[in-house]
């Protein structure tokens, strides 16, 4: 399994469209992809900045305008971000990001380290991946920045909500989100 290096982390969000810089990676497409993210009502609350280095991908967020304390932070299946779909906002966007794999959460090569936002709404995030590189997510319908608004537990975090007959396990719910609610900022990698 591979591993997410927290370089640091200190607060975060981000979300929306993805513009490129550079040359391609592989030949597929560029090493640098700058993506901003927008709340439901369509105001940036965040940028962020995936690249391409030496075998991981370096992401780099500013946020603003967040509620204080952690959210879930992952890469979505889908380069899709409409705040008014019939599911709910950002539904358009798919679920977690997998990499190919049937994996339950916390095993998505998309889960990514929780974001901090300060008590003043801001938020920076920085850290390098192995789970996928930016042609896994550029793929023909692209992929998109996700931030929930409760934090994700990585289907780890035992409670009386997933108390069983074969004892505590995390639900099906638990296992495929992490329990980090509803999505509240969203930005397309294409």
């Amino acid at each position: 399994m591979a591993a997410v290096a927290a370089l640091a982390l200190v607060g975060g969000a981000i979300a929306a469209n993805a513009t490129g810089a550079g040359s391609g990676g592989h030949g597929h497409g560029p090493k640098v992809v700058r993506v901003s993210l927008h709340d439901v009502d369509g105001s940036k609350v965040a940028r962020v900045k995936l690249y391409q280095t030496r075998g991981k991908v370096v992401v780099t967020g500013h946020a603003w305008g967040l509620t204080p304390g952690f959210h879930g932070f992952h890469i979505h299946t889908v380069g899709l971000c409409e705040a008014d779909a019939p599911n709910g906002p950002f539904t358009t966007a798919g679920g977690h990001f997998t990499g190919g794999l049937l994996t339950n959460h916390a095993d998505h090569a998309g889960d990514m380290p929780s974001l901090l936002v300060t008590a003043d709404g801001r938020a920076f995030a920085s850290f390098a991946t192995d789970r996928f590189t930016l042609a896994d997510l550029r793929d023909s319908d692209g992929s998109a920045v996700m931030v929930h608004a409760g934090r994700d537990n990585f289907a780890n975090i035992p409670s009386d909500r997933y108390a069983s007959a074969s004892g505590t396990v995390p639900d099906a719910t638990t296992l495929m989100t992490g329990d980090a609610g509803a999505r509240v900022a969203c930005g397309v990698i294409d």
